[in-house]
C-alpha cells in the first residue's frame, strides 16, 4: 500500500495505540521476569541434562523476545516524540490534522504478540509435562 492509500487517523488515536502498545510491552517483559524466575526454580529440583537443554532452548527464546520488546519500545517512543514535536510546533492544528495510520508499527506489534503468545503457551505446556 503506498502512502497516498494508507488510512489517515488523528493523532489522538496514534497516542492512545503507542500508550496500549507500550504497556502491553512492559508487562510482557514483567512476565517474562517471572517465567525466568519459573525455569530457574525447575532448574533447581530437576537437573537432568534434557530437562536442562529444554530450559536452555526457552531461556534463549525469553532474551530474544525481551530484545524484541526493547526495539519495538524504541521504535513506539520515538514515533512518539516525533508525533509530540509536531504537537508542540503546530499546537492549534493538530486537532483537525489528519496523519498516516502507523501501520507497520500496528503490524510488528501484532507479529510480537502472536510469537510471544505462542512461546508462553509452549513453555506452559511444557510445564506440565515436566512436573
Amino acid at each position: 500500500m503506498n502512502t497516498t492509500e494508507e488510512k489517515q487517523v488523528h493523532i489522538s488515536d496514534l497516542h492512545s495505540d503507542h500508550t496500549l502498545w507500550i504497556n502491553t510491552l512492559v508487562f510482557s517483559k514483567q512476565e517474562i521476569t517471572l517465567l525466568e524466575h519459573r525455569m530457574e526454580e525447575v532448574a533447581n529440583w530437576n537437573t537432568a541434562q534434557e530437562v536442562m537443554a529444554e530450559l536452555e532452548h526457552f531461556q534463549n527464546q525469553y532474551i530474544r523476545q525481551n530484545e524484541v520488546i526493547d526495539e519495538l519500545r524504541h521504535d513506539l517512543k520515538q514515533h512518539e516524540n516525533a508525533l509530540g514535536k509536531e504537537a508542540k510546533d503546530h499546537p492549534v492544528a493538530n486537532d483537525h490534522k489528519l496523519f498516516t495510520d502507523h501501520s507497520e508499527r500496528r503490524d510488528a506489534m501484532a507479529t510480537f504478540e502472536k510469537i510471544y503468545r505462542e512461546l508462553k503457551a509452549e513453555f506452559m505446556q511444557w510445564l506440565v509435562k515436566r512436573m
